[in-house]
């Protein structure tokens, strides 16, 4: 009989292995039973989380290449969070899907597993579990929308959204106009086709080595999605065979790797925080201060919104993943593997080339000498803050303004259009209390709506300041993730309007020029810790006890670590 997982459910002839059996004889043959790898395809497929609508499409192609390979294919629906639609955030619950999908990977007789994701969270998610339970595992990203149009230009999503509604309040574009754009914006199947975070996670799979290298970023509707998910099938029962685990797959340098990656395409901020939660799970040394170390110097070679002007098709036909890192391959750890068991840097090889050097740079005429994300400290960020100097203002990166502090998301929405606002275009928009416990769940509004009155004058970006996250297809010169938050005892939540703040990239500063005794004496202002979470049950009473902050990638404390596959019980 095999020694895969499975047969701990299925072999024998005791009578919790018959049980076993016959519940599952509803089409499969005899032979499923005879120790053949069971793979389960982790599938976030749901219609409310509309960029993963596709996947039950992908997931039968999966089967077919399972099946190929002579494994067994069973679908499991994974807890599915759509970025679009999800109140108060998606990332509230990232933590809760990747603890469902380790329990029920451990649970059920499976012996490896392909994670199909594809919105921001999904992917993250089921790393985390696969780390944590440590099956043999391979990602099948569910690939970016096809570029949409309006009035005859590209039209990207989630990064247009917030360019055209700061006109719409500018005054230079009408509401009508605005709303014209909304169909146009969302062309096919498939998640945001900017460098956004799900198009970024996406990538830094690939780049972890924990897809098939060549297929990420792949279009959802491109028919070659559906024959990477076939290969990918086939994959999965080759890593049963070989015992292949994402602990042999994920290293150090497989992060490092992703660092380089995330620099070089102009990834999102938010995989930061994926990937020190990824990390912790598996005992890889991580900070966030490898991002900066690693990814400071890397150059931005991929013309993309939001720090440039070209979609993820285009980055598709251009080359892809591979292309782009052919160019910072001395970059990248040579020894790092991918789930085929052959390193990354083995299909590096001259056949992959640039077929279009405006969407991809070369290393010699980058987009920006040097991309990655900055991490900020000082007397504003003890623990840390960070800053995509690829998406802000060059002019903004060394600025000192005075603060003007916002207490709550609502106070925010309360007061930035009052023509009386004492604001100018020197000044450090604050706000507080969006971090994983305040929010709760460090939700996605960082990138701060400019005031009217300013938007009115010309003014398109302005330095601020959250303790939150912000969209990977925003832009601007935002400084997030500020540590600790201002609900965790931060000096965010000491800040008061009219204080200078100093912002200094360059130098990595973030800092409040108050003296030390002053910030020391003062309290938290009221309309603050009033507006913070204070759940009373459930989940949101679990996390807001037990999330850590952004700094080791807000993961909750019991979850960090891996409990591996075992499961000694039996259930009859």
């Amino acid at each position: 009989m095999s020694h895969h997982r499975s047969s701990h459910w299925y072999a024998g002839s005791d009578r919790n292995a018959y049980i076993h059996r016959a519940w599952m004889r509803r089409g499969l043959p005899s032979h499923a039973f005879d120790g053949r790898p069971h793979i389960a395809i982790a599938n976030t497929a749901s219609d409310l989380t509309p960029c993963n609508a596709h996947l039950n499409e992908v997931a039968e192609s999966v089967k077919q290449g399972v099946y190929e390979a002579g494994g067994i294919p069973v679908n499991i629906p994974m807890v599915s969070l759509g970025e679009s639609l999800v109140r108060p955030t998606a990332m509230l619950w990232r933590n809760m899907a990747a603890m469902a999908a380790e329990e029920m990977l451990r649970a059920n007789p499976v012996d490896g597993v392909v994670l199909l994701g594809g919105c921001d969270k999904t992917i993250p998610a089921l790393l985390m579990a696969a780390a944590s339970v440590n099956l043999p595992a391979v990602v099948l990203p569910g690939g970016p929308m096809l570029n949409g149009t309006f009035r005859g230009v590209a039209l990207g999503c989630g990064t247009d959204v917030w360019k055209l509604s700061e006109e719409v309040r500018a005054g230079t574009l009408s509401e009508q106009e605005f709303l014209r754009s909304e169909s146009s914006m969302i062309r096919s199947r498939g998640h945001c086709n900017t460098m956004g975070t799900a198009s970024t996670m996406a990538l830094v799979a690939e780049a972890l080595g924990m897809t098939r290298p060549g297929i990420a970023g792949t279009p959802a509707a491109d028919s070659r999605l559906l024959e990477a998910a076939h290969e990918t099938g086939t994959l999965a029962v080759s890593m049963v065979h070989a015992d292949r685990r994402p602990s042999d797959v994920l290293s150090r340098g497989s992060f490092q790797n992703a660092i380089v990656a995330l620099a070089a395409i102009g990834g999102s901020t938010n995989a930061v925080l994926h990937l020190l939660a990824i990390a912790g799970r598996l005992g890889v040394e991580l900070t966030q201060d490898d991002f900066d170390r690693v990814g400071a110097g890397v150059p931005l070679l991929v013309d993309l919104q939001p720090a440039g002007r070209f979609l993820m098709e285009d980055l598709h036909r251009a080359g892809g993943l591979l292309a782009v890192l052919r160019e910072v391959r001395d970059l990248l750890d040579s020894e790092a593997l991918t789930v085929t068991g052959r390193p990354l840097v083995e299909y590096l090889s001259d056949d992959v080339q640039i077929w279009d050097r405006e969407v991809i740079r070369t290393r010699a005429q980058p987009l920006q000498p040097d991309a990655g994300i900055a991490v900020l400290y000082g007397s504003l960020a003890p623990g840390g803050a960070v800053i995509k100097p690829a998406a802000a203002s060059p002019h903004l990166l060394s600025h000192r303004g005075r603060a003007l502090v916002f207490d709550s998301i609502e106070d925010f929405n309360d007061r930035i259009d009052d023509p009386d606002l004492d604001v100018d275009a020197d000044s450090v928009l604050v706000l507080r209390g969006c971090g994983p416990k305040g929010y709760p769940g460090m939700p996605e509004v960082a990138n701060l709506p400019l005031p009217r009155k300013l938007l009115e004058q010309g003014v398109r970006d302005m330095v601020r300041i959250c303790d939150g996250r912000m969209s990977g297809t925003a832009y601007g010169t935002v400084v997030l993730h500020v540590s600790p938050e201002a609900a965790a005892g931060g000096p965010l939540g000491l800040v008061r309007t009219g204080d200078d703040v100093v912002l200094d990239v360059a130098t990595r500063r973030l800092d409040i020029d108050v003296a030390p005794p002053e910030l020391a004496a003062r309290t938290p202002a009221p309309g603050a810790t009033d507006a913070f979470a204070k759940p009373s049950r459930g989940w949101q009473s679990l996390y807001v006890s037990t999330v850590q902050q952004a700094n080791t990638g807000a993961d909750l404390d019991f979850l960090i670590g891996a409990s591996g596959d075992a499961v000694t019980r039996e259930s009859h």
